[in-house]
């Protein structure tokens, strides 16, 4: 099924009837805000509390690079009050419709309000492309709280202070877990703050608490790994004698086990250092579930196989 398809189809199911968002909440009031990933969602329902109806496309180990949006999914974006996305690309497969979406209703990149500077170019994918990962800097996901709160605020002026007064408060939560991953990581010793991870999604996350990061495919994983990749990775991993590199909940194992055994070939002995969570969270109900939770069991993964 191709994008075109479905924003043929979006289109379709709201010119045949109402939607809440023509008619401004779902039946008890609430706005209803889909979200494409949830690292959004958990802030929406951080934010909105019980003034939202909240729900994510994406679950858990889901692959947004090469997410394609189902029937389903066009519901229920169509029947959103609210929808927001991380932008920067992530979506991809999903461009057209959103620019089709934000003809009728507030349709949001959460990285909006980020300056360029603030951004790590994606050279694979040509001029003008960044990584979209900026989450893994827990400062810069600030950002994102502070574009729903502004977007629930305008769209339902009657409990703007209430979304305000919660914003403020989780983004206290976000002070205290930037300044743990900053603690944590500083645990390591320095030679052994190398993250190598199946793809190179954690560049903000190095940057931001001090890690030299590295991954065999690049930002997107879209892009193909091939023989030199690997290549190039197990040499740098026997070079600088890692000992360990990370798995990923969203991205297949076969890809840097290949390395693993490429190392171990060479006489270099390898483990996996543990599952980490990168364009996915953990299942819902569970800690790993929310975006606080996510980036801790990561700090702590890291910090407990490279220390």
């Amino acid at each position: 099924m191709t994008i075109i398809f479905l924003t043929v189809t979006a289109l379709a199911v709201s010119a045949c009837g109402g939607t809440s968002a023509n008619q401004g909440g779902d039946s008890d009031g609430k706005l209803k805000v889909t979200s494409t990933i949830g690292m959004i969602n958990d802030v929406v329902k951080q934010v909105g509390g019980d003034h939202v109806d909240a729900a994510a496309l994406m679950g858990s180990g889901i692959d947004p690079h090469l997410y394609k949006a189902s029937q389903g999914d066009v519901k229920k974006l169509d029947d959103a009050d609210i929808i927001f996305y991380n932008g920067l690309h992530l979506e991809g497969k999903m461009a057209e419709m959103f620019e089709q979406l934000e003809k009728r209703k507030p349709t949001v990149a959460v990285s909006s309000y980020l300056k360029e500077e603030q951004l790590h170019a994606d050279p694979a994918q040509g001029s003008g492309s960044h990584d979209p990962h900026i989450w893994f800097n827990v400062k810069l996901w600030m950002s994102a709280a502070e574009v729903i709160r502004d977007t629930l605020a305008e769209k339902d002026p009657a409990n703007a202070a209430d979304y305000k007064q919660r914003a403020a408060d989780y983004l206290k939560e976000l002070e205290k877990l930037d300044a743990y991953a900053k603690e944590q990581i500083s645990l390591i010793p320095e030679d052994k703050r190398i993250l190598v991870t199946a793809h190179d999604a954690f560049g903000y996350f190095g940057e931001a608490y001090g890690l030299t990061v590295t991954g065999l495919q690049g930002m997107n994983t879209m892009s193909e790994y091939g023989s030199k990749d690997v290549s190039k990775l197990r040499d740098y991993l026997v070079e600088n004698k890692i000992k360990a590199v990370f798995i990923e909940s969203s991205v297949p194992k076969k890809s840097i086990e290949s390395v693993i055994e490429g190392a171990r070939q060479l006489g270099h002995e390898v483990k996996v250092g543990g599952e980490l969570y990168s364009d996915a969270m953990g299942d819902e109900g569970t800690e790993e579930g929310t975006y606080i939770g996510m980036v801790k069991h990561n700090v702590d993964t890291i910090v407990s196989a490279l220390k």
